[in-house]
């Protein structure tokens, strides 16, 4: 996360809580918001275990 209280934080690391508030505030535009879109829809579909897959992929 490039700003805010969770800055240098991973998208997939983000309290759902905090998710959800940008669910109803708004994402911002542009890339970053549709990336916290995708890891606010993953993880309030109870599909967590894509990210943590990707997590172990990209750390080889």
């Amino acid at each position: 996360m490039p700003f805010g209280k969770y800055a240098g934080w991973l998208l997939s690391d983000l309290p759902v809580s905090y998710l959800e508030w940008f669910a109803r505030k708004g994402f911002p535009q542009g890339k970053l918001g549709m990336q916290l879109q995708t890891v606010y829809e993953i993880k309030i579909n109870g599909l967590e275990n894509i990210l943590t897959d990707l997590k172990k992929l990209v750390k080889g």
